[in-house]
């Protein structure tokens, strides 16, 4: 990687953000990138919005780890509504966004328009991945707690992280320890496979 990455994650309290900011601080730091990660925690108790950014680079300085509007590379969404609002942080030019299609209840409840949301967001950024995520790991594994991991894998699949898939689940292994391994490690590698071999 030549130049600084800059990586926003967005969703909220409860869903795993600020876990997955962990997990892929720790894996660059692994592979011998410079991290500066920072949480905009907001009211990010349990269902309130958050967002985390991550910055990474190897041969680069820098010295803030908040992400300038219209500057991400990458946006990792875990709820359609965040996706949209992240969209000051991303640019036509570069940025891609990987996004649950999920709206949770502060959009539902504001009455937000998914099919405007999408069309907008792709306005705003060179590529998407909209991902029925929050049903397909229910559907899977019967509870909706590994998302964040499904997500992460996702973004591994389509190469959008600069980051080896085998030092993602190592760090993985490392920070999710307990009765909830097996399912992490199955939404891990079940979304790393591709759709015709399922």
């Amino acid at each position: 990687m030549t130049k600084i990455f800059n990586l926003i994650i967005c969703g909220y309290g409860g869903q795993g953000v600020l876990t997955l900011a962990e997990i892929i601080s720790r894996a660059a730091l692994e592979e011998n990138y410079k991290v500066m990660e920072s949480e905009l925690h907001g009211l990010a108790q349990r269902g309130g919005p958050l967002d985390c950014h991550i910055r990474m680079g190897k041969n680069q300085e820098f010295f803030s780890p908040l992400i300038r509007r219209g500057e991400a590379d990458l946006i990792i969404a875990l709820d359609l509504l965040e996706a949209w609002r992240a969209c000051y942080f991303a640019n036509k030019k570069k940025t891609k966004i990987i996004s649950n299609e999920e709206i949770g209840f502060l959009g539902k409840w504001q009455g937000t328009d998914k099919k405007q949301m999408i069309s907008q967001i792709k306005k705003n950024s060179q590529e998407q991945e909209f991902i029925e995520a929050t049903k397909i790991v229910k559907e899977n594994v019967g509870i909706i707690g590994p998302l964040n991991i499904f997500m992460l894998s996702q973004a591994l699949k389509k190469n959008y992280l600069p980051l080896k898939r085998e030092t993602v689940w190592r760090v993985i292994e490392e920070r999710l320890k307990g009765k909830n391994l097996e399912i992490n490690k199955k939404v891990f590698y079940w979304g790393q496979t591709p759709k015709t071999d399922r």
